[in-house]
């Protein structure tokens, strides 16, 4: 159906609907993603205040047949949240639902709006000596909202699951403007559909999230993190192995780094603290969070020592305080912000069943080497088999002389993960940037139901069209 561009009269409706406190100015904030590679387009600006207001802008948005963009902390790397193409939608922010709703201690649960900060979330749960692990490196901007909305992973995957795992009830506004009350504290619930399944990881093409019920953890009684150099990614899987044999479900985090990274936090932020005195090719970060009675370090300094007899292990270092268990994770935190100064040819972030991640780096590294001079940054969240695999202009050259190239590069590391069982949208999701790549992996009996979905749930199309779903034309 065709969608009608934001206009004077729908500005109106608008503004006899919700309170002029809701209406913003279009800052370029709005319009821009973190890469650069769009600029987006807003015929209106809101920012509602409670989940009614919400249901109104969609309930006129749906009776005009305009488009609607749900914003979030804008810190999406796929795209989704902003609109280049088609009428100016109008654009829904949810920066000023931002509380903490409610925090129940005993049930390990806090309720939060779409708004609220992920940094801001763990705060609250840190009040009541919980925490909730969902953890990016954008967690000071991102919002919830967005973040279930795209389903991201981070760093705790390994343990604690992704964003949707961490989801046990959502209140949402459907694109007709019913309000649907799914905030509920249950682990079980066996009375139909799971919308919550259905609205996570939709990037806004379902529905607009505005509020969620959130599972908590107990806080690890004590924590550890290590740096461990390894031979290759072959040594950190199995290092992995032995580490859960070690500490079990103890383990968070289990990150694997190429040197590659250590060369462009010096390139690019020099005054970052590096950790190894003499970079090594490839290394690991292991972070646990251990019960009562057993001690973090003494689990790291065993694995080590078995690493090491085994020639798994070559250097590494325990942290021996907070403040360098907070050095070593700052070295992993800030290697997507030293790649975006650098400036990335093709950016990848892509998962493999664990025992082929060795073989397609090995493989990926050869394919990109016979497409030109090209730096490969690979890192990532080996416990879950996602990789961040990042191709630069070689040292002193400039990435915009090789976009002509940024096809083909996609296309050849795109098409390796799938021949190798993997996904080629790990944790970032589809958004805009990977709509063609989805028709092209996808199964096709998924993407015919995906489509009937949202045809069902949004028939005249007006929710963040062009994001995951190709819009009709």
């Amino acid at each position: 159906m065709t969608l009608t561009a934001v206009d004077d009269a729908f500005l109106s409706e608008l503004r006899r609907r919700l309170p002029g406190a809701a209406f913003r100015d279009l800052e370029p904030r709005y319009v821009e993603e973190p890469r650069g590679r769009w600029v987006g387009q807003a015929g209106a600006v809101v920012a509602p205040e409670t989940t009614a207001q919400v249901a109104e802008v969609i309930r006129a948005a749906a009776a005009a047949r305009v488009p609607v963009v749900p914003y979030g902390g804008g810190t999406g790397l796929v795209g989704g949240q902003v609109s280049p193409e088609g009428p100016a939608p109008v654009l829904l922010s949810l920066e000023r639902m931002r509380a903490v709703r409610a925090v129940y201690p005993q049930e390990n649960i806090l309720v939060a709006e779409a708004g609220a900060i992920l940094s801001d979330v763990h705060a609250a749960a840190e009040v009541a000596d919980r925490l909730f692990p969902l953890s990016i490196a954008a967690k000071g901007s991102a919002r919830i909202g967005g973040l279930l909305a795209t389903n991201a992973g981070g760093v705790n995957v390994l343990r604690y699951g992704n964003a949707r795992d961490l989801c046990l009830g959502l209140e949402a506004v459907l694109p007709d403007g019913q309000i649907w009350h799914g905030l509920k504290r249950l682990r079980k619930d066996n009375t139909g559909y799971d919308l919550k399944d259905l609205l996570v990881g939709a990037e806004g093409t379902l529905g607009v999230i505005t509020a969620a019920t959130l599972r908590l953890a107990p806080r690890p009684a004590g924590e550890g993190t290590a740096l461990m150099a390894v031979p290759g990614p072959e040594a950190a899987l199995d290092l992995l192995a032995r580490a859960r044999d070690h500490m079990g479900e103890g383990i968070s985090a289990f990150e694997l780094m190429h040197r590659a990274g250590l060369d462009f936090l010096s390139e690019a932020l020099p005054d970052l603290r590096q950790p190894f005195p003499e970079p090594p090719e490839w290394f690991v970060l292991i972070d646990v969070g251990l019960a009562r009675g057993l001690d973090p370090a003494a689990a790291l300094e065993a694995l080590f020592a078995e690493g090491v007899e085994a020639g798994l292990v070559g250097d590494g270092m325990i942290a021996q305080s907070e403040a360098q268990r907070h050095d070593f994770w700052e070295v992993r935190e800030q290697i997507p912000e030293a790649n975006r100064r650098i400036g990335s040819v093709s950016s990848h972030d892509i998962s493999l069943p664990l025992g082929e991640v060795p073989a397609f780096i090995g493989r990926a590294n050869r394919a990109i080497a016979d497409l030109g001079d090209f730096r490969v940054n690979c890192f990532g969240h080996l416990g879950d088999g996602n990789l961040h695999y990042n191709v630069f202009p070689p040292e002193g050259g400039r990435r915009e002389d090789h976009f002509d190239q940024r096809g083909v590069i996609k296309c050849t590391v795109h098409d390796l993960v799938h021949a190798m069982g993997g996904s080629v949208s790990a944790e970032h999701g589809i958004g805009r940037l990977k709509v063609t790549d989805l028709e092209r992996y996808g199964d096709p009996a998924k993407l015919s139901a995906m489509r009937a979905i949202k045809d069902a749930l949004d028939p005249a199309g007006i929710m963040n069209p062009g994001a995951v779903l190709r819009a009709r034309g």
